[in-house]
């Protein structure tokens, strides 16, 4: 374990298992369904086990649990190996899949019924669940849960086989109808579905549930700390007791942490799902997605990532970050790398009367601040220009620093300017800005030493790159999405203003901007460059504001 990271009670377990065994490998796993893209929960997920893999030495394998072929889909396991691989997390060559093991799940469920452990079930799934009971009142046996030996083989071999229809009957294991667990309540251990899987094709008719899948993938692979989220604290019991009733080469010990939950974010995979298939959101990559695959196209790195998962910490109980971490991580790590560049994304005409006509004049502006071995570039300054129609105002306020009447401002990088009147539409909106700069102001300070208090950013108007920007707010209008109204679902909390499209203009250099490259727009925040982009057009995404500003109007 590094210096730099904090313990934890997943570490301190894992510290008295060293102790004991010190010769012993650490083995942690990633166990993602491949029904849908990663999200921030499971970003959260893979740094904890994929960390501590890393830090004491250990092996981290990836393991796709695909035993349910009609929702899963070869599009999502490309897309996870994807994510995580971009995430850091380094599985090397331990990629597995649960289907890898179904002859010996199978062979395994087999050893139950012989055992007596396990019997075939004909009633449907309603009978079933109305005789499971409840948390107060014991369930009731199946009229089938004393089936001899012979039969129930011959069933669930025939089961196999393909001759009966979808819910016509399950395997299921015998264990206490009364338990307080409604878990060890004789679990369905397998299913019949005629379903195409994505990897063994149609060979198999039956499949085996998730519980009775998860531990014993564990222990083929030697997993030896299995660490899952909250949710599977009252699965454990039934976890341990078919690692105890089967001959399985390992004895995996599963730890449950809490989740990663987020404000104005949902993570249930089956509402992510809906928002892309209703169309709410251009797919499971959405900039406004809380996917890793969202984050990626927004422009988040994998660095801030995990630095917010850091900061979040491994807790026992359920809890709730703020979005704000998220996006200060989001800031300290683009702070560092982002290149700067200019654009105007309101854009309101300057003419600045006495530059020369069809003149151009470049000055020098640095690609990053304190980095000088990242060069600076060329930025042309014209008789016309651009700039954000906020950094004008007819009737300017004493605080108010930037260009008014009369009021001079310095254009970054380049000279002083002075407003000398201006023209509005039949609207009574803003249509041109006057101006006349000082020549001996060029580089941004003038022989007498005068001082402006205003600096405003800037494009040429006559050279520039158009540019599209897609800037983001919450995808949902409250902190907590899934508590919806009465007779309203988590649809109605979707903020209708959560993506605004502009046309901008930025300065010629973002003419060589590659699609994923980050830039940070002075003045602006940051932005990333969009699939979408085409040669005639490129598309940002605005990663996040340079200040908080969704917090701010939240508490205002």
């Amino acid at each position: 374990m590094t210096e730099e990271t904090p313990s934890n009670f997943i570490r301190d377990i894992i510290d008295e298992y060293r102790a004991e065994n010190p010769d012993a490998p650490i083995v942690t796993r990633f166990p993602p369904e491949p029904n849908g893209y990663l999200h921030i929960g499971h970003a959260f997920a893979i740094q904890v086990s994929s960390g501590i893999a890393r830090d004491y030495g250990g092996q981290f394998n990836l393991r796709f649990d695909d035993t349910n072929p009609e929702k899963e889909e070869t599009e999502y396991v490309e897309a996870i190996k994807k994510d995580v691989q971009w995430l850091g997390a380094d599985w090397g060559d331990n990629l597995f899949f649960a289907s890898d093991y179904f002859e010996q799940l199978y062979e395994w469920a087999l050893h139950l019924v012989r055992e007596g452990h396990a019997y075939v079930d004909d009633l449907s799934h309603e009978e079933m669940r109305r005789m499971r009971g409840s948390l107060t009142e014991p369930g009731e046996n199946s009229p089938y849960r004393d089936r001899p030996v012979e039969e129930n083989l011959d069933l669930f071999q025939r089961m196999r086989d393909g001759e009966f229809a979808e819910g016509e009957r399950v395997l299921r294991a015998k264990i206490d109808m009364s338990d307080p667990n409604l878990n060890l309540r004789d679990p369905v251990l397998y299913r019949i579905l005629h379903a195409h899987h994505h990897r063994t094709g149609d060979k198999w008719k039956i499949y085996p549930s998730y519980d009775f899948t998860h531990g014993q993938s564990d222990s083929i692979e030697g997993i030896t700390h299995s660490l899952c989220s909250l949710e599977f604290e009252f699965h454990r019991p039934l976890y341990n007791w078919f690692l105890e009733k089967l001959p399985v080469p390992s004895q995996p010990r599963q730890i449950e942490f809490a989740r990663l939950n987020i404000e104005y974010v949902v993570t249930s995979k089956r509402k992510l799902l809906q928002l892309v298939t209703e169309g709410h959101v251009r797919g499971w990559d959405d900039p406004r997605m809380p996917t890793v695959s969202g984050f990626r196209r927004r422009g988040y790195t994998p660095e801030a990532i995990n630095e917010f998962c850091q900061r979040a910490g491994v807790a026992k109980r359920e809890r709730v970050n703020e979005y704000s971490l998220l996006e200060y991580c989001i800031r300290q790590d683009l702070e560092e790398r982002a290149t700067r560049r200019m654009a105007v994304l309101d854009p309101v005409k300057v003419v600045i009367e006495n530059f020369p006509q069809d003149s151009s004049e470049e000055f020098e502006g640095p690609n990053h601040p304190g980095k000088t071995e990242l060069g600076s570039r060329k930025v042309a300054l014209t008789r016309e220009i651009y700039i954000e129609r906020d950094d004008f105002m007819e009737d300017p306020p004493k605080k108010f620093f930037r260009l008014g009447p009369g009021r001079e401002v310095r254009l970054r990088y380049a000279c002083y300017i002075t407003c000398t009147g201006f023209t509005k539409d039949e609207n009574g909106e803003i249509q041109e800005i006057q101006a006349t700069f000082d020549p001996e102001s060029r580089g941004g300070s003038t022989p007498d030493g005068r001082k402006v208090k205003g600096t405003i950013h800037w494009v040429s108007a006559t050279e520039n790159v158009p540019i599209e920007v897609r800037s983001y707010d919450q995808l949902f209008s409250t902190p907590t999405p899934e508590e919806a109204e009465e007779g309203q679902t988590f649809i109605d909390n979707l903020n209708t203003e959560s993506e605004t499209i502009s046309r901008a203009y930025g300065e010629t250099a973002l003419g060589e901007a590659q699609v994923g490259d980050r830039f940070q727009f002075e003045r602006k925040g940051y932005f990333a460059v969009d699939p979408d982009s085409t040669k005639q057009t490129l598309v940002f995404n605005r990663t996040v504001a340079l200040r908080d500003s969704w917090g701010k109007k939240q508490k205002g």
